[in-house]
């Protein structure tokens, strides 16, 4: 396949261009932001460093290795010339990614793969026809280093021979593809977040309980045996029979689609917009976000380490 070029260098470009150099890929990697350039290898040594700490990082990396696995590319072209696979992570922006698989077209090889991690968007009306077959969705999810569900989506012309390759290509970085049989936004775990997501906020905005005693029951109840039974499996020890009583009941319905939430939108017109401004749902202690996402990337790979060790319950 030859090096890989990664166009876009923020939170997901530079942590994917990370994960594909410890698998012994050559990256190159761009961004049109000078100033963005400028973090990648920052972003990606800081995120090594943890992983190091971890005892999740391949033998023998460090910083001088990793800059010479991953070029940063001032240059669109030098980024992506030659490149048998190109991965486009820029904003999710369908004017902005249009434009740019219009530049790729022009400057790919031939027979370049294309892929987007897009997180919904369907892209595949705006890559032109001619590179319809060689190309598809490669999502991850953040961080990509640590987490490792890939979603893999085929177009309606996409080769299901590239398909292929690719989830063999996630499978090479240690990593778990889902292949899906066509495009849907939010792929499964997004959307499966986003149904969570709302009824989280209805129970906000209703004042039915406080931030915390919400996230508390996703910890200590939903997500202690997430991890080792998923759904599905879950249903099954519980017995299909109570599955079929709870559906039939109507012990649970769905709030109404909602394209706002009262609290929500409070907090980010306070300026409380998460991690990067300190506060959010929560006060984050004035630490800086550096801090927070070494402690939460350390955190993931501790119970990462834990949950290969007891594994999930498997059924055929």
């Amino acid at each position: 396949m030859g090096e890989i070029a990664i166009v876009g260098g923020g939170v997901m470009g530079h942590g994917i261009a990370l994960v594909l150099a410890l698998a012994g890929h050559g990256v190159r990697i761009t961004d049109t932001r000078p100033e963005t350039r400028a973090r990648i290898p920052a972003l990606m040594d800081s995120a090594l460093a943890t992983l190091r700490e971890a005892g999740a990082a391949p033998e023998g990396w460090d910083a001088a290795r990793l800059a010479r696995a991953v070029r940063v590319e001032a240059e669109l072209g030098a980024a992506v010339t030659g490149a048998g696979l190109v991965i486009e992570a820029i904003t999710e922006n369908p004017e902005a990614k249009g434009a740019l698989f219009a530049e790729l077209d022009r400057l790919c090889p031939a027979d370049a793969i294309l892929a987007s991690n897009t997180s919904y968007l369907d892209v595949f009306p705006l890559i032109p026809e001619r590179r319809q077959a060689r190309a598809l969705i490669l999502h991850w999810y953040t961080p990509p280093y640590i987490v490792d569900l890939v979603d893999v989506v085929p177009g309606a012309g996409t080769d299901p021979a590239v398909v292929a390759a690719m989830a063999d290509l996630v499978r090479g970085l240690g990593q778990v593809p889902i292949v899906l049989k066509r495009f849907i936004p939010g792929y499964i775990a997004n959307r499966i977040q986003q149904a969570i997501s709302a009824e989280v906020f209805r129970l906000l905005d209703a004042d039915v309980a406080a931030p915390r005693d919400i996230d508390d029951a996703i910890i200590h109840g939903l997500s202690l045996r997430i991890p080792i039974l998923g759904h599905l499996a879950k249903a099954d020890f519980t017995g299909l029979e109570l599955t079929q009583r709870a559906l039939s009941n109507g012990s649970y319905a769905p709030p109404p689609p909602r394209t706002r939430s009262e609290t929500l939108d409070a907090l980010c017109a306070e300026g409380r917009t998460g991690v990067m401004a300190g506060r959010g749902y929560f006060d984050w202690g004035g630490r800086a976000p550096e801090e927070l996402f070494r402690e939460r990337d350390r955190k993931l790979l501790a119970l990462k380490a834990a949950m290969a060790g007891i594994g999930r319950m498997e059924g055929s």
